[in-house]
């Protein structure tokens, strides 16, 4: 270690960084880069993005008293730098593991973390959150708060109501705008084409800045009408450049764009601007999966690539030879057919075209797909608005980040009775990425919208059958969730057809207790039942298929059968197919012992599928031990 990483083997914590010259930082960006290269290659993660954002961490640090001063990180795919910087370089191979390290940054784990990091958008208003408390607080020493956020994160919906609040709250944010032209995909909107012809002049801001300081020390301005002259600098400069910047139309001073992989220059320009009075934002230019020549040609790809060689780049892909395909692609390309056949359906998705196989359709139908980037709240209700004219809107947002949209949800689609499809990915335990990407909660936060319907397919033949029905059905919202990974049929396509609304299915007799199980997670059932009956017990399993409507001839039937059912569901056991099941019982009468088997009213940490559904309980042993302990006692 020592030999292959000389200064960095040195540097435990930050300040071991700040105790080199400005003139070895670039080693240790080349060093990092060098260790992030061989980690990951063996340890997946998000690659590109914290390549790119080396020189960055590095000169916030160093320039920083971190972690008295706040660094806020947006999503936090860039951040590995800053946790090898931070005391973790050593455990850095147990990132994403199950009792490791998180891929993102939390403050449960080190006080390095200012904040939870993992959804888009959020690191401009937490910050401010941050500068104000140290205001109201009334700290000794001046805290520095700093919110890193990427050029699409910036385009939310959250960080523009946060650029909103700072530039009309007393406030000492500084914006760190981290532009490498990318989200996962390549960015979309006008924004981002904004960012890329912004420019301001590094003499200019020099210049305004001395001006500044010489009024200030002359007494001709003073903080309270510092905006009057920020505003009538904003406009001479608008005039003599013919040219707009909407941040400080904003009144938050705007220093760049700069090379954001020249460290030294990074360092000296946060030197000069760090202890200035008021919001102020930086804008860095920088290559995602800068320093790996693959990374850098296809930062997409290699936003999470997986195992690689890390000398020739070569990905190391576990592509099993006939395994079934991607419950994902199997919805991009069922999607493609209805598109064949509905001239009126529409794909819509929230900054995760391939995350989600809506790719498949935007290369089929490029004029009737829509990439709106990371807005959830707006691709819902966008979705609401093409469908109150007549199409029919196919909505594909990961469960984690659907949950931002709740509100359009229920009023602009659910009200209204819309035909919106929402094909719900990444349902479920998603396994590495941990606590901020577990889809646990859909299920039942659609479940309690009234008018919307719930259902989710145990496998491949399923999900196409409910994509078809929603696609010919006028039965209003429809929510389809499915989970992260591949399917079960190799045999996936099957012809289309309609099923009824808010009917199960019997899959297993059995007279000795009965599993009623809802998605994907019936498989690990079905083969615990099978292990069961090779024990001579009689398991009786219902794929109940709809959590909303429910199937009652299937309630009616078990209710008056068994003294116990278990249910179980890959979500939360609050509020979802348990809950319903019980409360269904109670209402009419049945005195049946429900046993719930999901997702425990808790946060789940990284891990992988497999390990998380042991940890939780619902794999194949556990459910065996629930049930022979219901049927002993």
């Amino acid at each position: 270690m020592d030999n292959n990483y000389p200064l960095l083997s040195k540097i435990d914590t930050p300040e071991d960084l700040r105790k080199l010259p400005v003139a070895d930082l670039p080693q240790v960006c080349s060093e990092l880069r060098k260790f992030l290269i061989y980690s990951l290659s063996e340890n997946p993660g998000h690659f590109a993005s914290s390549m790119g954002a080396v020189e960055i961490t590095v000169a916030l640090h160093y320039v920083l008293n971190t972690p008295y001063d706040r660094i806020v990180w947006d999503v936090g795919h860039q951040a590995y730098s800053h946790k090898v910087l931070t005391g973790r370089r050593s455990v850095f191979n147990t990132s994403r593991k199950l009792n490791g390290i998180s891929g993102f940054p939390n403050p449960e784990e080190s006080e390095y973390d200012a904040f939870i990091a993992g959804h888009a958008s959020n690191s401009i208003s937490a910050g401010l959150g941050m500068a104000i408390a140290s205001r109201i607080n009334n700290d000794e020493k001046r805290r520095n708060v700093v919110a890193v956020i990427g050029d699409a994160s910036i385009g939310g919906g959250l960080a523009f109501e946060g650029l909103n609040n700072a530039s009309i709250n007393k406030n000492n944010l500084l914006i760190i705008l981290n532009d490498n032209d990318m989200a996962i995909d390549q960015s979309v909107g006008a924004l981002g084409e904004y960012m890329a012809h912004i420019n301001t002049s590094a003499s200019y801001n020099k210049i305004r800045y001395k001006a500044y300081k010489l009024l200030r020390k002359l007494h001709l301005i003073d903080e309270k009408h510092k905006d009057i002259i920020l505003r009538f600098n904003n406009s001479l400069k608008a005039l003599l450049t013919n040219q707009q910047n909407i941040f400080e139309g904003l009144n938050i001073r705007y220093f760049g764009p700069f090379d954001g992989h020249d460290v030294e220059r990074i360092v000296r320009v946060l030197n000069d601007i760090k202890d200035m009075e008021g919001p102020r934002i930086l804008h860095l230019r920088t290559q995602k999966g800068k320093g790996f020549t693959a990374a850098e040609t296809n930062p997409a790809v290699w936003h999470a690539p997986g195992k690689f060689d890390p000398e020739t780049g070569e990905r190391k892909e576990s592509v099993k030879q006939n395994a079934p395909l991607k419950y994902q692609d199997v919805f991009g390309h069922s999607l493609v057919e209805l598109a064949n056949m509905n001239d009126k359906l529409v794909g819509v998705t929230a900054a995760m075209p391939s995350g989600t196989s809506m790719n498949i359709m935007q290369s089929a139908y490029p004029e009737r797909t829509f990439d709106v980037g990371i807005a959830e709240g707006h691709a819902v209700t966008f979705s609401a608005g093409l469908a109150k004219d007549g199409l029919k809107p196919f909505c594909a947002i990961y469960s984690t980040f659907l949950q931002r949209a709740y509100d359009a949800i229920i009023n602009d689609v659910a009200i209204l009775n819309l035909p919106v499809t929402f094909c719900i990915d990444r349902a479920g335990l998603v396994g590495e990425d941990g606590v901020t990407h577990q889809g646990a909660f859909d299920l039942a936060y659609m479940r309690c919208v009234p008018n919307m319907t719930v259902a989710a397919p145990m496998n491949e033949h399923w999900l196409r059958n409910l994509m078809y029905t929603a696609q010919i059905k006028n039965c209003g919202p429809f929510s389809i969730r499915y989970p992260r990974g591949n399917g079960v049929l190799l045999d996936w396509k099957n012809e289309m057809k309609e099923v009824e609304i808010g009917k199960g299915v019997k899959l297993t007799e059995g007279d000795d207790i009965a599993i009623l199980s809802i998605g994907h997670i019936g498989n690990i059932v079905a083969d615990a039942v099978e292990g069961l009956k090779a024990q001579g017990m009689k398991v009786a399993h219902y794929d109940m298929v709809f959590l909303k409507p429910l199937d009652e001839s299937i309630l009616y039937e078990t209710g008056s059968k068994y003294k116990a059912v278990i249910t179980v569901e890959d979500g939360t056991v609050v509020g979802g197919l348990g809950t319903a099941v019980s409360e269904w019982y109670c209402e009419h009468g049945y005195n049946v012992k429900v046993r719930k088997i999901g997702i425990p009213d808790s946060f789940i940490p990284h891990g992988t599928v497999p390990q998380l559904y042991e940890l939780c309980g619902m794999d194949n042993n556990s459910i065996k031990d629930v049930v022979l302990s219901l049927i002993n006692n």
